[in-house]
């Protein structure tokens, strides 16, 4: 008897969980919800509200999407935090919802979820607005607020604050009131040009027919200084309207404004490239050091998440559910020197043509300025030939290797023929006699440096420019071109590459570095930001040649005391320096560059004028004007 009831208890249990194994669990239903509140589709769940009647799920669709108001187009991530609670007939589950409420920012909490079983034995959730979130209520939508960070500065090489928040006027007009009176049009010309704004208003009464009545549209931005001048101008136009505003910018329009870039409006291209970031309206980093760390320069916004009802009467209330605090942006840290900058943008000013200045530390080729006359930062980015600035390299090369020193004869014809090509001096002239290599240097003499092109071989010119930086890969945290020095090539091409022609290429900042190099005796790669530092800056180079360097320094200096750059003899202060001259034009060999590269007690420096003509024209005054502007220590 006792194996018998054993058995038919044993029979009872089997029976007893087959039946419970025919009841769903309601795992199954809770999965399809979340899957069906990610995706928007909740064809696959069925729902009950609160008083057990049943909801279409295509109205939970519709109001799901409701509810989630701004947030509707990011869903969240969802998982169930533990398995649903069994109690008779209901089901309780706790689920984490993770949702994307910015870029890089996730709104986080953990909400309930019930579910009911029917009669038929299946499970359907219970559905509320509680369900999203415990604090919603029907009629309740989710949107944010936004707070923006403070954004960080640009600081100069003592750690003081070059971008700063300073005083703007936003210059805007109404489209009804301004275009009923058409002498508002050259009104407002006219007081533009008087401030110095280079914007163009020819097209504004076109842009103005098709927008709304009483909305400002923003014509220009102004700062203090040049507002304050035609403010009394501006405000009698009619249908102009000034609103006074801050913006981060540097102490002038001009002030290295080529490396820090600007600050302004956020563009429809940038809010694309960044879908979620930006709201229209921001502020971001438009080009330079602004755009290329705006990440860090900006910080994290602050965020609100809110529950907004309307009433009867139109009014909305707000009920917060979630905030993050805004992080401050990180500043950035250069080794741009203020007085160095201000100098180097007094000389371009006026200049009417593109050009550039940047200035080396020659102890430890840290930039102090980086002066470009319009928004293309030529000073670090340029890739043009360097014309006869490049014999500084050449010299090194054949003087290093023992080929020539400083005093021996090399003849400086008016013409040179090599392999069929001729070459020629500038202006044609000639030395007659014995010319001593450091007077060719001094005079710039082509076709001597041309002749001397078989000395350094193939490979040798490529060799000397980079013993001096030439060619070695940089890394500067900002994009800078270190240049490329033409190899091999027939003995014609060797005879250009030996005065800066052919295919060797350079920016201002790989001369300047050149000249650091020789004043200092070693290579070092320029930087300009000191934080954050650049991951993989190049070693520095080995000590050149001593006496090879002190040749050439006697030889610069030379250039200036009776050579081509004499113009700046009397300049205070002893100044070393190479001019050039550098053909860029195949179709018109009048078209050049002008240069000057040289150095002043520790400030290295080169100046570039972009189709300026004969170096002694143009980049020599330039430099003149740097160096009497720059202090002296």
């Amino acid at each position: 008897m006792r194996r018998l009831a054993l058995g038919l208890c044993c029979v009872m249990a089997a029976a007893t969980l087959a039946a419970c194994s025919r009841d769903p669990a309601p795992g199954p239903t809770l999965d399809a919800f979340l899957a069906g509140w990610h995706s928007g589709n909740m064809s696959a769940v069925g729902f009950v509200a609160p008083d057990g009647q049943g909801v279409p799920a295509a109205t939970v669709t519709e109001q799901l999407k409701a509810l989630s108001g701004e947030l509707a187009k990011t869903p969240p991530a969802l998982r169930t935090v533990n398995e649903p609670r069994v109690s008779g007939d209901l089901a309780n589950a706790d689920v984490a919802v993770a949702w994307p409420v910015a870029a890089g920012v996730s709104w986080d909490y953990t909400t309930a979820v019930q579910l009911s079983r029917n009669k038929e034995k299946q499970w359907q959730v219970v559905w509320a607005p509680t369900v999203v979130h415990p604090k919603l209520a029907a009629g309740d939508v989710l949107g944010t607020t936004r707070v923006g960070a403070p954004r960080a500065g640009i600081l100069d090489g003592s750690g003081a604050p070059m971008v700063t928040d300073r005083t703007v006027y936003r210059i805007g007009v109404e489209p009804k009131e301004f275009l009923a009176k058409p002498a508002s049009l050259t009104e407002l010309d006219a007081a533009l040009k008087a401030a110095g704004a280079s914007v163009d208003v020819s097209g504004l009464p076109a842009r103005l027919a098709g927008a709304k009545e009483g909305i400002f549209v923003e014509v220009v931005v102004l700062r203090e200084e040049p507002f304050n001048r035609v403010r009394a101008r501006l405000e009698a136009i009619d249908g102009v309207f000034l609103r006074k505003d801050t913006l981060p910018l540097a102490e002038s329009r001009e002030f290295a404004r080529a490396l820090l870039g600007t600050v302004g409006e956020v563009t429809k291209e940038i809010m694309d490239a960044k879908p979620g970031v930006y709201n229209v309206g921001d502020e971001v980093g438009l080009f330079g050091l602004q755009r290329q760390y705006e990440d860090r320069l900006r910080g994290a916004p602050g965020l609100t998440v809110v529950a907004r009802r309307t009433a009867a009467d139109n009014s909305v209330t707000s009920t917060e559910l979630w905030k993050s605090e805004p992080k401050p942006g990180a500043p950035l840290k250069t080794t741009l020197d203020p007085a160095v900058q201000r100098a180097a943008d007094a000389a371009l000013r006026g200049l009417g043509r593109r050009g550039a200045i940047v200035a080396l530390n020659v102890k430890d080729s840290a930039v102090l300025a980086v002066a470009n006359t319009d928004d293309a930062n030529l000073a670090l980015e340029a890739q043009v030939p360097p014309g006869s600035t490049f014999k500084v390299v050449t010299a090194y090369g054949v003087m290093s290797s023992g080929a020539v020193t400083s005093d021996t004869p090399v003849p400086c014809p008016a013409e040179l023929v090599v392999d069929g090509k001729p070459f020629r001096n500038a202006h044609g002239f000639s030395i007659p006699g014995s010319v001593p290599f450091h007077t060719d240097f001094a005079r710039s003499c082509n076709t001597a440096f041309a002749s001397l092109a078989p000395r350094l071989g193939a490979s040798g010119l490529a060799d000397a420019g980079r013993a001096v930086g030439v060619g070695v890969p940089w890394d500067m945290g900002v994009p800078a071109f270190s240049g490329s020095v033409a190899t091999g090539g027939s003995l014609a091409e060797q005879a250009a590459a030996a005065f800066g022609q052919g295919r060797t290429q350079v920016s201002p900042i790989a001369l300047a570095a050149v000249a650091a190099a020789v004043a200092r005796g070693q290579w070092q790669q320029p930087r300009v930001l000191v934080d954050p530092a650049p991951a993989s800056p190049a070693a520095a180079g080995p000590s050149l040649n001593a006496s090879t360097v002190d040749s050439l320094r006697q030889m610069m200096r030379e250039v200036v005391t009776s050579g081509t750059a004499s113009d700046l003899s009397d300049v205070p202060g002893a100044v070393y320096g190479k001019t050039g001259t550098a053909e860029f034009d195949n179709a018109n060999a009048n078209r050049t560059h002008a240069w000057f590269v040289g150095w002043r007690g520790d400030v290295a420096f080169a100046v570039f004028v972009f189709d300026g003509g004969d170096s002694t024209a143009t980049a020599v005054p330039l430099a003149e004007k740097f160096l009497r502007a720059l202090p002296q220590a």
